[in-house]
């Protein structure tokens, strides 16, 4: 079979295209940097240059595949706290750019990727578990300008419906809680990465908030066979939580452990919070993610949080 992958130069993109490779498939990669492509890709990948945000190359793309996943996406919260003009344009005009590239490829299954940002400042507090029909009642922002990607996220969501229900295009949507392990590239400066680094180094853990937020997170092995899972088995039109919930936990307690899995006792975790939010991170949030309806296809978590960080550890020594 014959896979197209956006964004295959990030972290998810790039280790799915080295999966499939493994696994005998053939994929092709839609990037934006060829030279940066070829350096991290398998040598068998098939790479088309593209900027999906300009509607003329990518009406101009005559390609043919069996299976799209579209991973492409800014990540970075400074970029959206610095730049969020250009972040909500490229998650709305980048997806739909996509999709009118499958509705004339008719491909027989197509994953967006999303995030569980769509879900706001939903409260479970209560030890309820969100499910994909409440990504809608959790506040977002519309003022602030670090909301371009959440609200960015959630109206690609609503095209990639869209799309389904006038189209017909067999697209889903996995909602992606907090990944990582093996292979995290190293420019990522999410703070997963960030208190890693520190406590492989032996250095404080410094927090910029109070560390309440409740933070989702799953293995990128487990993301990845999630991702396959709603390819193969999902409805189109519908969402999918990608979450273990087992590792569900505010940002503090993951300092915490990532602290005492990977320092060997020599790094502490402190608070030291701006007077603005220069960092760019999202408002505070007691979201907890239920994983229900995935694990309904037969999907299933096999990675701790403490294992996630144990390969993150060795990645980065």
């Amino acid at each position: 079979m014959l896979y197209l992958i956006t964004g295959a130069t990030g972290y998810i993109g790039s280790l799915l295209a080295q999966r499939l490779i493994d696994e005998g498939e053939q994929v092709i990669a839609l990037v934006r940097n060829e030279a940066k492509a070829r350096a991290m890709l398998p040598k068998e990948a098939a790479l088309v240059a593209a900027d999906l945000t300009d509607s003329g190359t990518m009406a101009a793309l005559d390609l043919s595949f069996d299976y799209l996943v579209h991973c492409a996406a800014v990540t970075a919260s400074l970029e959206m706290r610095n730049h969020p003009v250009e972040v909500g344009q490229s998650l709305v005009n980048a997806t739909q750019n996509v999709l009118e590239l499958a509705r004339r490829a008719k491909p027989r299954s197509m994953v967006y990727v999303s995030s569980m940002e769509v879900y706001g400042s939903l409260d479970c507090s209560d030890g309820h578990r969100a499910g994909e029909a409440e990504a809608g009642a959790g506040q977002v922002d519309i003022l602030a300008a670090r909301s371009c990607y959440p609200l960015g996220k959630r109206m690609a969501e609503n095209i990639c419906a869209a799309y389904a229900g006038e189209y017909g295009l067999p697209v889903k949507i996995a909602r992606l809680a907090q990944t990582f392990g093996r292979g995290v590239l190293p420019g990522d400066n999410r703070v997963f990465a960030q208190f890693a680094r520190a406590a492989v180094r032996g250095e404080d853990i410094v927090l910029h908030t109070e560390g309440r937020s409740v933070g989702n997170y799953c293995d990128i092995d487990d993301v990845l066979e999630g991702l396959l899972t709603i390819l193969a088995k999902a409805k189109d039109g519908e969402a999918y939580n990608v979450v273990n919930e087992a590792s569900t936990m505010s940002i503090r307690e993951l300092a915490e452990l990532a602290a005492e899995v990977l320092s060997e006792g020599r790094s502490r975790v402190v608070v030291d919070i701006p007077k603005d939010n220069r960092y760019g991170y999202a408002a505070d949030t007691g979201l907890r993610l239920s994983g229900d309806k995935l694990r309904a296809l037969g999907w299933q978590p096999e990675r701790s949080i403490r294992e996630m960080f144990l390969a993150l550890g060795e990645s980065l020594k």
